[in-house]
């Protein structure tokens, strides 16, 4: 049994500056690099999701969505935020990279060979992930309701997120389902990994 560690979307469009922007999403990024040295620390897995949206999506307003234009592929705010200290072992997930759905979740993404991350996690035999980044009530909440769907236990890293809020309260309520659903929430001093 082993654990994972999970950094979802901390991209120049969900940082001040960007297209979408999370309210205060760069201030996820130093605990998030305190997760990650931890994590790279022990060699548990890395993976580190990213919005990979084409043109022509349904997920953008233009087309029939609800949100504006981010994340285009090939683009800078596409790009991982340039202080995100990311250890050459993190493997990148791509999600939301066809026309056709939103990618919320980091389970709908897959590695550079195609490799799903549900197969990718279950190939380096871990059991439990942990889940930080952006934005909490969205692509962290569906990645951490996805987890526990394909029955890994999940803990979301609390103080390595933030919402988008488009309702008053959509963090708190995100939280509490994803909670409800059987996941854990912590803070980087109760981060303690475990490599298989």
């Amino acid at each position: 049994m082993s654990d994972a560690l999970i950094v979802v979307d901390v991209q120049n469009d969900f940082c001040p500056g960007g297209t979408l922007p999370v309210p205060f999403g760069d201030q996820v990024i130093p605990v998030l690099n305190d997760y990650l040295s931890v994590a790279n620390s022990v060699g548990i897995p890395i993976f580190v999701s990213r919005d990979w949206h084409p043109h022509g999506t349904v997920h953008f307003a233009e087309h029939g969505g609800v949100w504006p234009e981010h994340c285009l592929q090939g683009t800078r705010g596409a790009e991982f935020h340039r202080d995100l200290r990311l250890p050459k072992s993190a493997r990148t997930i791509t999600k939301g990279d066809n026309a056709r759905d939103d990618g919320y979740s980091a389970f709908q993404g897959h590695l550079a060979d195609g490799t799903m991350l549900t197969d990718a996690l279950r190939s380096a035999h871990v059991t439990r992930v942990f889940v930080g980044g952006l934005a909490t009530d969205y692509c962290v909440k569906q990645t951490v309701l996805s987890a526990r769907q394909a029955h890994f236990d999940a803990v979301y890293l609390r103080d390595a997120c933030r919402p988008v809020e488009v309702k008053r309260g959509d963090g708190i309520r995100a939280e509490e389902e994803m909670l409800a659903a059987g996941a854990r929430a912590i803070a980087l001093t109760q981060f303690n990994p475990r490599r298989a």
